[in-house]
């Protein structure tokens, strides 16, 4: 550990935080209905499409018609998807001649896509045809987020509302996230990253000769495109393999620094957006530093590992850090860093391997995705997710004083915290039922590539990443097998639409309920006070559940290494 290093953390973090204030403004000026700077370039190109969709922009919906309607969509996306993946090898833009994905694989990816998951049980740049890569994947990507960005909306406007039949038009919020925010940031981060080195062409791959006179394929293709949209959406499929790991996608600290800070600037920005909203904005702020405080530690813990170094290799006389896995232009700083972001993020990209970070490393990135994927989560998921935490936060507040819960003026009723707890519950279930599981069958144990601790560790993280709509893995399992791509699959589905659906019940209550005004007895959701709440629920509800299974994997590993045994 150097002063260098912990410099670098400190920097990352203060730049997140201060670009979270004007993008959250932004993103509350487009998603509130109010005019911007891009009105003149982009209403025009919202309006032709309100008209081809046969779309009344000022007709609100329920509840149950907003879900309804987004549900449908994406699983018009997951099909169109689907076939694309299937039909590869029969479409343009192919110049490898890539043939179809497995009925097993295309479900995974489709499923994993459109759930802004981005699991890939895949090696991009040996696998999909441009085509795929541009009007499937990407596509994708920017509707998954735009998805979850969305339902921010709603659930603002049921706290802003008092006893409000509807919650807005989802078609119409889906619609101006995207052209307003989401286009036009992946516009200017891909201009950034061609800037830097990052390619973006159409080409046929190079075929080059080593100096030992070996011949190479040099992959290319519309990298930079691809890359934005992928870290601001928080999607984090990468177009190659070993992701942002590689010199294409990431060549230097300049794009490191632009790519890791996308990870974080929307997810915290919508902090900002929802106190805003609904015209509170130090609740918003509240949240944020919630957020702040988990990735803080987060950073500072991997860091800490990361930098310690190797206790078997310094028993031999091998000092320094474990740059097992990690890429030197970046070193153990920057990879610790990037893996608190893009595990509390619910990203998923990396620019090191997880499967070699040290067993505390690697329990840092695995218990930020077990807390729920709020700190901060997904564009969209990771704050309504954080609402959820205040709400049982607000429940158990409560409890203690003995009188009926409320949270931003809302009243919390057995409605409420019942939907609240089956989206926090979904996750963990997913978890651990697929784990143990996957822990017994003789298919699914001939998938890992290590036995005992870290084994377990693998499968561990697998369903965590699948189930959070993650996207990142301990690489060495295995997981292109019928088992997992279909069971991670499911995870997938249920663990993004399972938390959706009990949300938007809650949006539809809270907005019917009329607006409470504060009182002497109203417990205050902008101070110290409630921030300790709620990190405490948060550790409690999000983490101690999972808490035997991490002894027996990366903590057990850790003691056995510190021990001198192999693992």
């Amino acid at each position: 550990m150097t002063l260098n290093g912990w410099l670098q953390i400190a920097f990352m973090l203060a730049l997140v935080v201060v670009t979270a204030r004007p993008l959250g403004m932004f993103m509350m000026s487009v998603l509130d209905g109010r005019s911007t700077f891009l009105d003149p370039i982009v209403s025009p190109v919202e309006k032709r499409l309100y008209a081809y969709g046969g779309i009344d922009a000022a007709r609100e919906q329920t509840w149950l018609g907003y879900v309804t309607a987004l549900l449908l969509f994406n699983a018009a996306g997951f099909v169109v998807l689907y076939l694309i993946l299937r039909l590869q090898g029969v479409l343009p833009l192919n110049p490898q001649g890539f043939p179809g994905l497995s009925p097993h694989m295309a479900f995974n990816t489709a499923a994993s896509f459109v759930s802004n998951t981005n699991w890939q049980a895949y090696g991009g740049e040996t696998t999909m045809s441009y085509f795929t890569q541009m009007t499937g994947l990407a596509v994708q990507n920017f509707l998954s987020a735009a998805t979850g960005m969305a339902i921010v909306v709603p659930l603002a406007r049921a706290f802003s509302r008092s006893e409000a039949p509807t919650v807005g038009n989802f078609w119409v919020d889906l619609t101006r996230t995207t052209l307003y925010v989401l286009l036009p940031l992946s516009v200017v981060m891909a201009i950034a990253l061609i800037a830097f080195g990052v390619p973006q062409n159409l080409s046929d791959y190079t075929q080059a000769t080593t100096l030992e006179g070996a011949r190479q394929t040099i992959a290319q293709g519309p990298v930079a495109s691809q890359l934005a949209i992928k870290q601001l959406g928080t999607n984090g499929g990468g177009f190659f393999n070993v992701n942002s790991a590689h010199p294409y996608e990431n060549p230097n600290l300049w794009t490191n620094t632009i790519e890791a800070w996308a990870i974080l600037a929307i997810s915290l920005a919508l902090a900002v957006t929802f106190g805003r909203m609904i015209g509170k904005e130090r609740e918003g702020w509240a949240l944020l530093a919630v957020m702040m405080m988990f990735l803080a530690a987060g950073c500072a813990a991997a860091y800490w590992a990361e930098a310690s170094g190797n206790p078997l290799l310094q028993s031999l006389g091998v000092t320094g850090g474990n740059m097992e896995g990690k890429e030197v232009r970046f070193g153990t700083a920057q990879s610790a860093i990037w893996a608190a972001f893009t595990t509390g993020a619910s990203n998923g990209s990396v620019n090191a391997m997880h499967d070699s970070f040290m067993p505390l490393g690697g329990l840092v990135a695995l218990f930020l995705i077990q807390l729920g994927e709020v700190l901060p989560g997904g564009v969209g998921s990771g704050l309504y997710g954080m609402v959820l935490f205040a709400i049982l936060a607000m429940f158990v507040a409560g409890l203690m004083v003995g009188r009926t819960p409320e949270y931003l003026g809302k009243k919390l009723e057995a409605k409420e915290v019942k939907m609240a707890m089956l989206a926090v519950l979904i996750l963990p279930l997913l978890i651990l039922g697929f784990s143990a599981a996957s822990a017994v069958l003789p298919s699914a144990l001939e998938s890992l590539a290590n036995p005992g601790p870290h084994g377990l560790s693998e499968i561990l993280y697998a369903f965590s990443s699948a189930g959070g709509n993650n996207g990142s893995a301990f690489a060495g399992l295995n997981a292109a097998t019928p088992w997992y791509a279909t069971t991670q699959g499911i995870a997938m589905i249920l663990g993004r639409y399972g938390v959706i659906v009990p949300v938007m019940a809650i949006v539809g209550s809270l907005a019917a309920k009329p607006k409470l005004g504060a009182s002497s007895g109203t417990f205050p959701t902008d101070g110290l006070l409630f921030v300790g709440l709620l990190t405490g629920v948060i550790l409690i509800l999000g983490g101690l559940q999972f808490f035997p299974a991490l002894v027996l994997g990366p903590v057990l590993e850790q003691v056995q290494m510190l021990a001198g045994r192999t693992f």
